[in-house]
């Protein structure tokens, strides 16, 4: 079972608040902040949380009550983050798109992280004589598939380190101040690949010379499922920290660290309690199938990566039953709706083996937390946006999202008078 869900607790959240449901666990998320707030460090430590994991309110006053600050990947999560009662000097952003409002975000104390040298440029002529962040791609990556590795030359964020002569030159043609340098290699555990990592990113940070931080981004693999490994932060923050020392012995030029997970924080905090609709097969030589009421709508990971969440059933009512072998559905005509693909291969199928399934029973999808509700396909098929409900630390159940309606998903659209 989800670790922070007893299965009481399932049907009673199932009763009260229909499914799908997000459920968020109030205990787990501090307790992985605290975790990310120990990361060792050699000369200061500043931790963001990659919002876009999880972007909802109520999570987010958590994390930051915590001591996090933010990292907001587009200019609507800055206003979203600062709605949620984020200071603006909390609020790093790091984005594909320049924001049209970017001069009130800098007014309110936002730091900008230059991901281009065509954003640099725009950034300069707006804002002659600032200081900002550049991210810089350092030619290395990690990440268990392609679409997860933000590092090295298959990816196209940052500038690439071959182009940092061009930075310095329009950094001084627009006297800018690059104060910090900010790489991210994608998720990854292995402490001497991030270790290489700091070693490389660092050289590049001591080439700035008013640059006072260095972050090396978020990506910290976190385990869902039985056999796949969590990042240790311990073990990598003490190589990181080791590499800060080596450079400051070096250069002179103790830098302060930042990191920013999102995963790491929220994946094992959260998960969606949802309903098996049906249970069909395809003959002898085929599959059992067990049909649900959630899917890519709320949860798009397996669809598009092949990743793997823990998936439980738990009967309508407290009985005794054996264990088959299922591949789970989503409830989209969509036949890439699968919920138990091949790892890391979302065209292949793995059934799992799972507790004897009927109709009405709970489906309980855990890993839930990160990549879920602020990254998913929701509308598709005219399905609402499902619930969020947060575990509180005193174990009460707290309504953080209301349940979209169809209303509200046809809101905005308008018919021409010739249609009418």
């Amino acid at each position: 079972m989800v670790a922070f869900l007893s299965d009481e607790q399932v049907r009673a959240i199932r009763a009260r608040f229909g499914s799908p449901v997000y459920v968020y666990d109030q205990r787990t998320l501090e307790a992985q902040a605290e975790a990310v707030l120990n990361f060792p460090n050699a000369f200061g430590l500043t931790a963001r949380y990659a919002m876009k994991a999880l972007p909802n309110k109520a999570a987010i006053r958590i994390l930051t009550q915590k001591g996090l600050h933010l990292d907001a990947s587009s200019g609507y999560e800055v206003e979203r983050a600062m709605r949620a009662g984020v200071p603006g000097q909390h609020i790093m952003l790091t984005a594909q798109e320049m924001p049209k409002n970017l001069a009130c975000s800098i007014d309110q104390g936002v730091i900008f992280n230059a991901c281009s040298l065509n954003q640099l440029r725009k950034f300069g002529e707006l804002f002659p004589g600032h200081a900002l962040s550049v991210r810089i791609n350092p030619g290395m990556g990690s990440g268990h598939s392609n679409r997860t590795n933000v590092g090295g030359p298959a990816a196209s964020f940052g500038i690439w380190h071959a182009y940092i002569p061009e930075v310095h030159q329009i950094c001084k043609q627009r006297d800018l101040t690059v104060t910090t340098v900010h790489t991210h290699i994608g998720s990854g555990s292995d402490p001497e690949v991030w270790e290489r990592v700091a070693l490389m990113a660092l050289d590049i940070c001591v080439g700035f010379a008013h640059a006072t931080t260095l972050s090396l981004g978020g990506g910290y693999k976190v385990g869902r499922v039985p056999g796949e490994a969590s990042t240790d932060l311990q073990v990598i923050g003490r190589h990181v920290a080791e590499a800060f020392h080596q450079t400051a012995g070096k250069t002179g030029r103790a830098l302060r660290l930042e990191v920013e997970p999102g995963t790491y924080l929220v994946a094992n905090a959260g998960a969606i309690v949802a309903t098996a609709i049906d249970v069909v097969d395809t003959g002898t030589d085929g599959y059992r199938f067990i049909k649900t009421d959630t899917g890519m709508t709320e949860v798009i990971r397996p669809s598009m990566y092949g990743a793997q969440h823990p998936i439980h059933i738990i009967p309508a009512q407290a009985e005794a039953r054996g264990v088959g072998a299922y591949i789970v559905v989503g409830h989209c005509c969509e036949s890439g709706d699968v919920l138990t693909p091949a790892p890391d291969d979302p065209e292949g199928l793995l059934p799992r083996h799972l507790t004897e399934a009927k109709a009405g029973d709970a489906v309980v999808i855990g890993g839930a937390g990160a990549y879920c509700a602020g990254m998913s396909s929701k509308n598709y098929n005219s399905f609402p946006e499902a619930a969020e409900v947060l575990l509180g630390r005193d174990g009460a159940l707290h309504l953080i999202r209301k349940r979209q309606t169809l209303d509200q998903i046809l809101a905005n659209e308008m018919l021409p008078d010739f249609l009418k």
